[in-house]
């Protein structure tokens, strides 16, 4: 009705415009083919006059009147044509047709065809009069009346009259309608505009929105920079806590129901002789979104490992959690052990981590780890969608675990806010069109509503990919990607570390203590120098490349020798691989080699260690070391890291750090080494070691306020603003389309 009585408004005055033109055109045009016609007929009575000349020429005598009459009444056998007479000089009239009229004489035609408009009303009808001279000798000085039937001019003129109304009425239509179309047309590009807009599209520069909304576009990158300066005071205000995540939880996402899915859960409930014992894995993600689960109440969706994980559920799969404070709910799902060892030690941990880390390891891609890789991912999909309580949750998805499940939740889902964060690095296109299946998994991902990655380096290398593979629209400066109709921001979010409270750091026991400690449990004097490498046994760790640096300062610095160990921490890990077996094998036969080299029976300057340590432990060794060494030969981040910046409360000891890692973009103040330079990273390895302990407190100042202040609430917060953001920019959209619907 709204936009029934929208075109009323229009249409009517249109109408009232049409029919005053008609109004005035019509007169006009009746006047202007009146005198037309009548030039016309002018033309004609000189041809008929010289007509007559022509056939009366041979008549004699003008007494001979049979004769002429007989001639002119061949002459008026034209249709328009309706009497003709012949006038003497004198004004009598000599000869005239049978049809001539009697009441019409010769002075009466004189002065009619004088008018302007010669026309006369007579019995007959209409008449067009002229008077012509009649050019022949036997007639000398007479006259020529003609006579011409005007009705015709008025059947003619009725007709353009008519043409006219309905040509007026043609035109008013197809102006209305074309009107009409081009208003909806506009209506529609200015409502899909705006929404591009809200979407963000085309506001870097106002000038590429299209002419008519570039005021807006500037008008809403104005107001976007006013709400980004506000965001980004709300983030840099004051350091990020569990506390001040929550307060943005409940308040910028009040009432959204969030769903995290991992592969790893951040509960383990294990069997301990009769009784059941929860472990809570050291892990840095279970750190990050913890307290949004406890904020929002939400649900943790996660692979159940613990081998009393099942005895521990109800009957939906379900378990409160935290144990000793329940405010959220896991949900596990189950998996055989063949299909744990197809989806997860197969084609996540043969396939994509060595695809996506240039270690040099070739992935191994095999059908049957895919179809269980397809399968688990469908799996998740379908606990997703029970647990959704609406059908626009925000889901949280994390890890190279679950590429497929973007899409596979997009299309059950569809008003879903899907983040997904890949925490590896994401390769070139040309590494990742590696694997059989990487359109697949390329169009599993960009069912994400935001897709996040460590560094700018692995969102350009994925939008390249996908522009390599995929019939994608990809605005790189807009960081936006465009696929069957859906759009996923591909962002950046540098993962970190929880920050320790000050109520936690008077809980460590002293650097002095832990130096004392470590040195006792090597066997070493109080003022040994100790570098530290703690990792898993993985080989994008670089734990070959730092043990041969180390045997290359040796090399280089013997006076070294009895003064220095290093202390490798390596947590076994994917065991039952092969390739992690091997590489095992290689780094413990390296430390033996390098140890009977520089070593003897009371030193070894190489300790392999290949056991887990608790959060504990592994605190207490970051502030015993003199230096961290982290060269990790491709890393998203690397939490190692952060995690030894973040225990040197006491601004001591140096950070050895590989630039393939995204920790790299940020601790600028740590000693950055190429990992496949043994020289260069021998050298920083004994600068570290040897450093001031002023130039040592001036670089883990700058570490430690960065690592402080991006800590891993911020990163959880980020993402979750970003999609509230997104959220509230759909739901205007949405508002404007059903608007425009209802009119």
């Amino acid at each position: 009705m709204k936009s029934i009585r929208l075109q009323l408004r229009f249409l009517v005055p249109l109408c009232v415009l049409l029919l005053g033109a008609a109004y005035i055109t019509v007169p006009l045009v009746d006047n202007l083919t009146q005198r037309w016609f009548v030039r016309d007929l002018d033309i004609r009575a000189k041809l008929v006059a010289e007509a007559m000349a022509t056939a009366i020429d041979g008549v004699a005598d003008i007494q001979q009147t049979d004769a002429v009459v007989a001639a002119l009444e061949k002459i008026i056998a034209d249709e328009r044509l309706m009497a003709l007479a012949i006038c003497s000089p004198a004004g009598d009239m000599q000869v005239r047709t049978h049809a001539f009229p009697l009441q019409l004489g010769c002075l009466q035609a004189q002065v009619i065809a004088n008018e302007k408009a010669p026309l006369s009303t007579l019995p007959q009808g209409e008449v067009h009069v002229a008077v012509r001279p009649l050019n022949i000798a036997s007639f000398s000085g007479s006259q020529v009346v003609i006579l011409h039937d005007a009705s015709y001019m008025q059947r003619r003129s009725d007709a353009t009259r008519q043409y006219l109304v309905i040509l007026f009425m043609a035109l008013g239509a197809a102006i209305a309608l074309s009107t009409i179309l081009a208003a909806h047309l506009s209506l529609r590009g200015w409502v899909e505009g705006t929404r591009a807009l809200l979407r963000g599209e085309n506001l870097l520069s106002p000038f590429q929105a299209p002419p008519e909304l570039q005021g807006v576009a500037t008008d809403l990158r104005l107001m976007l920079r006013e709400l980004e300066d506000e965001h980004r005071s709300r983030l840099h205000a004051e350091a990020w806590t569990p506390e001040r995540l929550r307060q943005v939880v409940a308040t910028d996402m009040r009432g959204e129901q969030v769903i995290v899915v991992s592969n790893r859960e951040p509960y383990i409930h294990l069997q301990s002789g009769d009784s059941v014992r929860v472990q809570r894995p050291a892990s840095g993600l279970v750190t990050a979104i913890e307290p949004v689960m406890r904020a929002c109440s939400g649900t943790w969706i996660a692979h159940g490992g613990g081998d009393a994980d099942r005895a521990t559920v109800d009957g939906q799969d379900h378990v409160s959690v935290p144990p000793d404070n329940p405010c959220y709910t896991l949900r596990r799902v189950w998996m055989s052990k063949e299909e744990e060892q197809g989806y997860y030690y197969g084609f996540a941990n043969e396939g994509m981590w060595p695809l996506c880390h240039l270690a040099h390891v070739r992935p191994v891609f095999r059908l049957t780890d895919w179809e269980h890789y397809k399968t688990i991912n469908q799996r998740f999909a379908d606990a997703v969608v029970q647990e959704a309580l609406t059908d626009d949750p925000i889901v949280l998805i994390q890890d190279y675990h679950f590429a497929l499940l973007p899409a596979l939740l997009r299309e059950r889902l569809p008003n879903a806010t899907i983040i997904t964060f890949w925490h590896i690095p994401w390769p070139n296109p040309e590494s990742f069109g590696v694997c059989p299946w990487h359109e697949e998994i390329l169009r599993g991902l960009l069912g994400s509503s935001i897709l996040g990655f460590h560094t700018r380096l692995h969102c350009r290398n994925f939008m390249e990919s996908t522009d390599r593979f995929l019939e994608a629209r990809i605005r790189l400066e807009e960081s936006m990607i465009t696929f069957d109709g859906d759009h996923t921001q591909v962002n950046s979010y540098p993962i970190s570390i929880h920050w320790p409270a000050p109520e936690e750091v008077g809980l460590w026991p002293s650097v002095t203590e832990c130096r004392s400690k470590l040195r006792a449990q090597l066997g070493v004097k109080e003022d040994h120098l100790i570098a530290l490498g703690v990792d898993r046994f993985d080989y994008t760790k670089g734990i070959v490349e730092r043990f041969n640096a180390v045997d290359r300062m040796l090399e280089k610095h013997r006076e070294l020798r009895h003064r220095f160990s290093f202390v490798q921490f390596a947590a076994p890990t994917r065991s039952a691989l092969d390739e992690y077996q091997l590489f095992a094998e290689q780094v413990t036969r390296l430390a033996e080699r390098i140890n009977a080299r520089h070593g003897d029976a009371n030193w070894q300057p190489v300790r392999l260690i290949a056991e887990h340590q608790d959060s504990d432990a592994v605190t207490s060794h970051y502030r015993a070391a003199d230096c961290c060494v982290v060269t990790s030969l491709h890393d998203g981040m690397n939490l190692v890291a952060k995690e030894f910046v973040a225990a040197r409360d006491d601004l001591a000891g140096t950070l050895v750090l590989s630039e393939f890692t995204g920790a790299a973009r940020e601790l600028h103040t740590a000693l950055i080494v190429n990992p496949y330079d043994v020289e260069s990273t021998a050298d920083a390895l004994y600068q570290g070691l040897t450093m001031s302990r002023d130039e040592q407190a001036d670089r883990m100042r700058s570490l430690r306020a960065v690592v402080m202040e991006d800590n891993v609430y911020r990163w959880a917060a980020n993402m979750l603003l970003d999609a509230a953001r997104l959220r509230r920019s759909e739901r205007i959209s949405a508002r404007i389309v059903s608007r425009q619907g209802g009119r």
